[in-house]
């Protein structure tokens, strides 16, 4: 098996060297990685600057060829297959520090990453646990593996969007949710501005296990298949049997 490794936390984050120590058991891989972070940044491509690509030897302990791209987690992708071709089986990208569930996915580097890899015929992978918990979620991606495999989910070309609890009971095949964080923009000085995460929602409960943020804050981890279509499809539908 041959893999491609990114994310949108920079190639020297917790998450990834997580996500590589793991990679390694399954097969072949190759890590291309943002040089810095990359947080937010959505499938957003450089196409107007050179930027430099450049080995790098962070993963040299586990012998992985390794590749620091100073751009988006999506041209990390469009790189490594423009450079080494699309005989990759899979894309990994993650683990991100911080859930993607809900409207946030939309925003989301490291799923991004999983949608550039569909564009190029590849499928992908997208893992996500919450701050500061990571070396606790990375202990379940044996078991997440084994979920996906089971179930046949590996065989479907989308994005397989993962987000891992640190005390993970179960997995749930759940759909995207709604809205998680809303922002307050808040004056810092002068005419300068912070955007200031808020959640929408009780962390408590109560929960409908259908969706990706009530799963995991049930203590379940949540696989949510994504498509690149933007298209809506029941819209798409009743204006075309309008004519």
């Amino acid at each position: 098996m041959k893999i491609l490794l990114t994310n949108d936390d920079g190639i020297e984050a917790e998450g990834i060297r997580h996500l590589a120590e793991w990679s390694v058991t399954l097969g072949e891989v190759y890590v291309f990685a943002p040089k810095v972070e990359q947080s937010g940044c959505s499938q957003s491509i450089n196409i107007k600057h050179a930027y430099e690509v450049k080995r790098s030897d962070v993963f040299s302990d586990l012998g992985i060829v390794a590749y620091s791209v100073d751009s988006s987690p999506a041209d990390c992708v469009r790189f490594a297959v423009d450079r080494m071709g699309a005989d990759f089986d899979f894309v990994f990208s993650g683990i991100n520090n911080g859930y993607n569930i809900g409207y946030d996915i939309a925003y989301s580097g490291t799923c991004g990453a999983g949608f550039e890899a569909n564009y190029a015929g590849i499928k992908a992978v997208t893992f996500s646990a919450p701050k500061g918990s990571l070396s606790q979620s990375a202990s379940h991606l044996p078991f997440v593996w084994e979920f996906l495999r089971k179930n046949d989910l590996l065989c479907h070309n989308c994005v397989m969007n993962v987000n891992i609890p640190p005390e993970m009971t179960k997995m749930l095949i759940t759909e995207q949710g709604g809205t998680f964080y809303r922002d307050r923009f808040e004056n810092v000085g002068g005419d300068m501005y912070k955007a200031r995460l808020y959640l929408t929602r009780s962390l408590n409960g109560p929960f409908d296990l259908r969706y990706d943020a009530d799963a995991v804050l049930s203590g379940c981890g949540s696989v949510t298949p994504l498509s690149v279509n933007k298209t809506d499809g029941e819209v798409f539908r009743k204006i075309r049997n309008q004519k």
